[in-house]
């Protein structure tokens, strides 16, 4: 005959508004408790012990108080809640004033992390409430898991639910310890996070907050959490050096698979566990009680979809049947408490404290484990499992067991990556390369020995095989490509031979592409470069005539015209002022005395001319108007000689510094240069996803691509950096 008697009363939150589907509910898991207890029938019908079960809101102080004297007032030996943080603290004032053993199982809100509840002081230090539940120990398990991982920097996301009061002694510790920890609130809406980042944010502050990134530690629910990281890794915060730390007492294994397929980087998990769940022996008996068969029966599946604090209520019941049957035993039993909460008058119960003493000295093994209350009025036995996945997993790979953590032990393993040193000593790896200077380049080879290679990559090999104890041998790969994607979904050069194990390692000046980190992993990158164009130099022609280039044609023809035409002037003016001293002085009439030149047309063009290529000339220049002439030839002279200098100076520097070609478009609008580069590389794809992607609107691009595709990028494109170089020099 199933037991269906009761002698406690439940607080518990509606039936199904929590569990999954199919799962047990609360008051189902009440009634397991109750029907597998060893007491006799006759013994709890004669004294009278009924059962009650009572489903009410988990948050509202107000209706658990009352709910709770209306079970006071029916009779009560024990109260079981399973409540939040509020309710619980009025129940805890409750109980304290009637005297009634109050066992308190703390639940989460909407699937966050618990945080402790703050009671009010008992009257006269007597506290009547124990904590089922043990309590949080996240902060002492993130303090080990922030001192293995020697972090210095990180960032805390929190629940809108989570108290944020929980983590005062986690951020002293770590204050204490020089460690910088950013705290930032994750609202319900967790994709409107992520665009206010984008919109307030400068594309620095940016960069900067994805470098803060790299170390976080989620204290949100499962979902929040999915959520989160998968807006992360949409808008690009998230590297693949990201570290992401889930911290939460509940979550399930599928759960946990979820939260590993959508990150990108190392994902560490810590969550509570109770070991006695795989030990098959011990599943159903436990001491002098039996556990319900739908729970211990594997293949029922129930234990894994209750919640952990419906476990320590099924514990709580089985806890308080330990106390009734060792009081019942000692012949030491108690009439239950009838008390009235209303009336003022009403006098606390008087078996309270001696019920109360019997339960803290018990101890009961349940679905959580060992179950007491010796230290300081609630249970310590909590054990936590710390999961992670490797640095270098790609997506789809099962996430494993780190470490565990005990509230006696600590931790026991160790959360650091794991190193390869040891498992390298004597292994031979076949290491696939491309030529490319200066990283891999072919050494001088003696006669008959295997060829040799040098370069920056290659000494970094060698660094990587001395320090870590494996040989290598290296080989060229067959189709002098890096590698890239091919209709058919497979992959050609370097990274077809990692893929399909031809290679163990690649080795050569490979550029770092998402397409190519979807299926092979990379080291940091050690080199960033931008696209450049390679041009030949330009050719430096000699022209006897380029002297005459800083003037155009007309202004060297009206500085001709104007050196006889001022020569003339100054052999008319030179006549006159010969005439008009022959004539003061009485000689022969035309005869100059004196003067600019001999008097005759070509000396005065060759004293001009003299003048305007600043070499001066011989004779005086006597009348006024000769002066005045000769001044401004002069002044002309200096402004045309000073013009012509500095015109011929930049003539001659922009000659040779001149480049048609200064950016992809100059490349794609000219048709004298030809063009290309090297195929099935990174650049060669980057124009052929931007040549060919319909929503590009420049079309330079798109000309660009038609040019380097041509003939299946035969007639352009090149199959080596170095026959590229070859093409651009000139020929010898």
């Amino acid at each position: 005959m199933m037991r269906m008697t009761m002698w406690a009363s439940c607080l518990c939150p509606p039936a199904g508004a929590i569990f999954e589907e199919n799962a047990l509910r609360d008051d189902e898991v009440f009634q397991l408790a109750v029907s597998d207890l060893s007491l006799s029938d006759d013994i709890l019908q004669s004294e009278k012990i009924t059962h009650s079960i009572k489903l009410i809101e988990p948050n509202n102080p107000f209706q658990a108080v009352q709910e709770a004297c209306e079970l006071m007032n029916q009779g009560i030996l024990a109260l079981v809640t399973s409540t939040g943080c509020a309710s619980a603290s009025a129940l805890q004032s409750l109980t304290d004033a009637m005297h009634i053993p109050h066992l308190y199982i703390q639940r989460n809100g909407e699937g966050s992390p618990r945080t402790a509840c703050q009671f009010n002081p008992s009257p006269g230090g007597q506290r009547y409430t124990l904590a089922a539940r043990p309590p949080v120990r996240l902060n002492d398990v993130m303090l080990t898991l922030v001192d293995e991982l020697r972090w210095q920097k990180f960032i805390v996301f929190y629940d809108i639910e989570y108290d944020i009061r929980g983590l005062q002694g986690f951020l002293d510790q770590t204050s204490r310890q020089g460690v910088d920890v950013a705290l930032q609130r994750v609202d319900r809406n967790i994709s409107k996070v992520f665009t206010n980042l984008f919109t307030t944010m400068r594309t620095e502050e940016l960069n900067r907050y994805r470098d803060t990134l790299r170390r976080a530690i989620l204290l949100l629910s499962p979902q929040g959490a999915h959520t989160f990281i998968q807006q992360a890794v949409e808008t690009n915060l998230a590297s693949k050096d990201s570290h992401w730390v889930f911290v939460n007492e509940e979550i399930s294994d599928a759960q946990i698979l979820e939260l590993t397929n959508s990150a990108v980087g190392r994902m560490t998990v810590i969550r509570q566990i109770f070991p006695l769940w795989r030990d098959s022996s011990t599943r159903c008996m436990r001491q002098n009680h039996r556990i319900s068969s739908l729970l211990c029966d594997p293949q029922e599946g129930y234990l894994q979809n209750l919640e952990v604090s419906n476990l320590y209520l099924y514990d709580s019941v089985l806890m308080l049947a330990n106390a009734f049957y060792r009081k019942l035993e000692d012949r030491k039993w108690h009439s239950m408490a009838s008390l009235n909460c209303i009336r003022k008058s009403t006098k606390p119960w008087n078996g309270g404290w001696s019920m109360l003493e019997t339960i803290q000295k018990g101890n009961i093994t349940g679905l959580t484990g060992t179950m007491d209350f010796k230290d300081s009025g609630s249970n310590s036995h909590v054990q936590f499992e710390i999961l992670g996945s490797s640095f270098s997993e790609t997506f789809g790979k099962h996430i494993k067991r780190l470490a565990t953590w005990d509230s006696l032990h600590g931790l026991n393993g160790s959360l650091k990556e794991s190193r390869i040193e040891n498992g390298m000593q004597g292994v031979t790896v076949k290491v696939v390369t491309l030529l490319e200077d200066p990283f891999v380049m072919v050494a001088e080879n003696i006669l008959g020995q295997p060829k040799r290679y040098k370069g920056f990559s290659i000494d970094v090999l060698d660094a990587l095989a001395k320090i870590l104890g494996f040989k290598y041998e290296i080989y060229q790969v067959a189709d002098s490509k890096y590698g890239s994607q091919l209709p058919n979904g497979s992959w050609n050069g370097m990274i077809g031979d990692l893929i399909n194990k031809r290679a163990d390692l690649a080795v050569s000046a490979i550029t770092i592409t998402p397409e190519r980190e979807n299926v092979v992993d990379f080291s940091k990158r050690y080199l960033d470069y931008s696209v450049g164009i390679l041009l030949r130099k330009p050719e430096e022609k000699i022209n006897i005539f380029s002297l005459f280039a800083p003037f155009d044609l007309a202004v060297w023809a009206c500085i001709a015209a104007a050196i006889p035409v001022v020569g003339v002037l100054i052999f008319l003016l030179n006549r006159l002022q010969a005439l008009r001293s022959s004539s003061a002085q009485g000689g022969p009439p035309g005869q100059p005395v004196g003067g600019v030149g001999s008097g005759s047309l070509h000396s005065a063009i060759w004293i001009v001319y003299g003048a305007f290529v600043q070499q001066g000339g011989d004779g005086v220049v006597g009348s006024v108007a000769l002066r005045i002439v000769m001044g401004s030839w002069w002044l002309f002279t200096l402004i045309v000689c000073s013009s012509y200098t500095a015109n011929l100076a930049a003539y001659l520097t922009v000659s040779r510094m001149d480049h048609a070609i200064r950016s992809f478009q100059d490349l794609a609008r000219q048709m004298d240069v030809d063009y290309g580069t090297v195929r099935d590389s990174a650049v060669y794809d980057y124009f052929r996803n931007k040549g060919t992607n319909p929503l590009e609107q420049d079309s330079t691009y798109a000309e660009l691509w038609r040019t380097v595709s041509r003939n299946g990028g035969l007639d352009y494109s090149v199959s080596s950096p170095s026959e590229g170089i070859r093409k651009v020099a000139p020929s010898c």
